[in-house]
């Protein structure tokens, strides 16, 4: 059961690295004040769902070593 949490996690997390891949190439494009605050905003929320997604990694990690 946990390995299918554990894949599920790395699911999620490699699709926000991705959105932030994403969004930092955007960032290169000429975009508009508000498309940047936008993307700043979409940033921010990604990486603070990949600390959720890692902390939750971690806690099923310690669990699997136990």
């Amino acid at each position: 059961m946990s390995e299918i949490i554990l894949e599920r996690l790395l699911e999620q997390r490699d699709v926000y690295l991705n959105t932030l891949k994403h969004l930092n190439f955007q960032l290169i494009e000429e975009l508009t004040q508000k498309e940047v605050e936008n993307n700043e905003k979409l940033q921010k929320t990604t990486i603070e769902q990949l600390k959720k997604i890692e902390q939750e990694l971690a806690f099923v990690l310690s669990k699997k070593s136990k």
